[in-house]
């Protein structure tokens, strides 16, 4: 199964694409569509209100900074955070897979998993990362 090994940078894609996308659209709807309720909640959570715009705006550039593969150890990082606290102070009480009104913590522990998987793995080869590094160019490196 030596073969696979050569898909490893399109695997590396599809994480950074999938985790992303959701990340862009929860920052999206939190940054644009209630700012001030989020931190409202995240605050009622027992968490300080200012977190709410962090967690935000986390949301939203690191799903940005994910989508081009830019920075992508960092925001991969940050989000994995953001995760693991949604995750502890939302979720985890509410079992693996929730209710319909109160949804559990399989999504989060997927999208953190993935997130965690892109710290330690980064980009691969077809990020923005990797071509400001200068290894977009073709030519081989020793």
């Amino acid at each position: 199964m030596r073969y696979l090994d050569r898909l490893q940078p399109l695997a590396l894609l599809v994480m950074r694409l999938a985790l992303g996308a959701i990340m862009v659209v929860h920052g999206y709807h939190n940054v644009f569509g209630g700012l001030q309720h989020h931190a409202q909640w995240i605050a009622s959570l027992g968490v300080p209100r200012w977190l709410g715009y962090v967690s935000s705006f986390t949301e939203l550039v690191g799903g940005l900074l994910l989508l081009a593969g830019f920075f992508t150890r960092i925001a991969a990082l940050a989000v994995c955070v953001d995760l693991v606290v949604a995750f502890w102070k939302v979720h985890l009480h509410n079992g693996l897979t929730g209710s319909p009104e109160r949804p559990g913590y399989e999504f989060p522990l997927a999208a953190a998993s993935l997130a965690f998987a892109l710290i330690f793995f980064g980009a691969g080869p077809i990020a923005l990362d990797h071509v400001l590094r200068g290894g977009g160019s073709g030519g081989s490196k020793r």
